[in-house]
């Protein structure tokens, strides 16, 4: 077995250390909705109580892959973090430790993949219940690092079909057949008319699971991002419009960006 010096030790753990932390990316995670979301986030993370205007911050290491960030409404929680959500439910606990039942609004990444590439998305392949915005803080703009947003009023258009409570499913949770959800393999399914009305509506999101070449965003690994739910204010009809939590439909990402790291 190999030893260290014993005057190496401390010098060797801070190495690791510091190359720990700058291979991680950040991700904050910021609530500007009128009403509180239970922000979910697995494999890192867990979940956390946001209510309006407040922020969590979580730190995935570099290699992490098949991550989601999701939203959660009208959740009740008892003292030991066990309870229930209307929509992203994750078994009934504050801190998830699996995936949110749809309908929920997923920030998709896995960070430092091919090529030392970071690998995001926003996806509704599990429906859709609070707008979203993903956005690197920074090489916006540049190659196919972008800023995706989701942020149409799709609860309040949502087809028949496809409507639950809190939210608005994707046609693969209800229908379960091989045209919505691809379950034979690539090149199986296609777009349909339900998946066109999510695509109308947020362009560069996932409107049915093989929509990659439109719905799947790269940035240098070390990036770090951003997540914000209800970026401009809510268009959600069951709000109460005379709250006057409301004053701020108008908010922009720069604002939201400029409160965040003012904190």
């Amino acid at each position: 077995m190999t030893h260290f010096p014993i005057l190496l030790i401390p010098l060797f753990s801070s190495l690791l250390l510091w190359v720990s932390i700058t291979n991680a990316a950040v991700i904050d995670i910021f609530n500007n909705c009128p009403y509180t979301v239970w922000a979910a986030s697995t494999p890192i993370g867990g979940g956390r109580q946001l209510d309006h205007g407040q922020t969590w911050t979580i730190y995935p290491p570099a290699g992490t892959s098949m991550a989601r960030i999701w939203g959660r409404r009208n959740c009740n929680f008892d003292g030991s973090g066990r309870g229930w959500c209307e929509t992203g439910d994750c078994g009934g606990v504050l801190n998830c430790q699996g995936w949110g039942v749809p309908p929920n609004t997923l920030a998709e990444y896995a960070l430092n993949q091919f090529s030392n590439l970071d690998f995001y998305d926003i996806s509704l392949v599990d429906g859709f219940n609070i707008p979203m915005i993903f956005t690197p803080t920074a090489n916006v703009g540049s190659g196919n690092c972008q800023s995706l947003t989701c942020t149409a009023d799709i609860n309040t258009q949502c087809p028949g079909e496809l409507r639950a409570p809190g939210g608005c499913n994707n046609p693969c949770t209800v229908f379960k057949t091989n045209e919505y959800c691809c379950t034979q393999g690539y090149g199986t399914c296609g777009p349909t008319g339900f998946s066109r009305f999510f695509k109308d509506r947020c362009p560069t999101s996932y409107s049915y699971p093989q929509d990659d070449p439109s719905s799947t965003f790269t940035c240098p690994g070390g990036t770090n991002y951003r997540v914000v739910f209800c970026p401009y204010g809510s268009t959600h009809p069951d709000i109460d419009t005379n709250n006057n939590n409301n004053n701020n439909k108008n908010v922009t990402l720069a604002m939201v960006t400029e409160k965040i790291n003012s904190e």
